[in-house]
């Protein structure tokens, strides 16, 4: 009586899992064909009396991949995050940081001096000054004050008589 013995490796399909996971973990998402990453720079803008500041995050992006439009009371922030690949890496046990392409745009308000418009690009902090025109800029205006006259009474005083 000829009798196998089969065994059955109950964490098998663990193994398989795990090493697909690490399979698909050595290459970031920009990297791997196929696949695109979604990068959305964030972003903070705030307004004075002088105008518009906005404020995007821009870690690890070249001044030279940055590109700044203002087109149509639009502005375009645009560029992009490359992947350098070191061969010297083995594996990446986590990637949460986006690459490839972005682009945001903003609507600007027409109180923009759009030919005035400026940017700074310092720590991996975007700055993109936006003045406002000078007739959109709050002006306080000194108003004298007299005593003594009122508007639309053009009667002279007249003197008391005493009885």
């Amino acid at each position: 009586m000829n009798t196998s013995l089969i065994t059955s490796d109950p964490f098998n399909g663990f193994r398989l899992f795990e090493d697909a996971v690490t399979r698909l973990m050595s290459e970031p998402r920009a990297a791997r064909p196929g696949t695109v990453a979604s990068i959305s720079p964030a972003v903070d803008i705030v307004e004075t009396e002088e105008g518009l500041t906005l404020k995007a995050d821009l870690p690890d992006v070249k001044i030279e991949d940055i590109d700044v439009r203002v087109e149509n009371n639009t502005l375009t922030l645009s560029g992009h995050r490359k992947f350098e690949k070191d061969e010297n890496v083995k594996g990446y046990h986590r990637m949460e940081r986006s690459y490839g392409e972005f682009t945001r745009s903003f609507v600007i308000p027409n109180t923009v001096n759009n030919e005035a418009v400026s940017a700074d690009y310092t720590n991996g902090v975007l700055t993109i000054s936006l003045p406002k025109k000078e007739a959109a800029r709050p002006r306080q205006v000194k108003v004298a004050v007299q005593t003594g006259t009122q508007p639309g009474n053009d009667m002279k005083p007249q003197p008391t008589v005493a009885n």
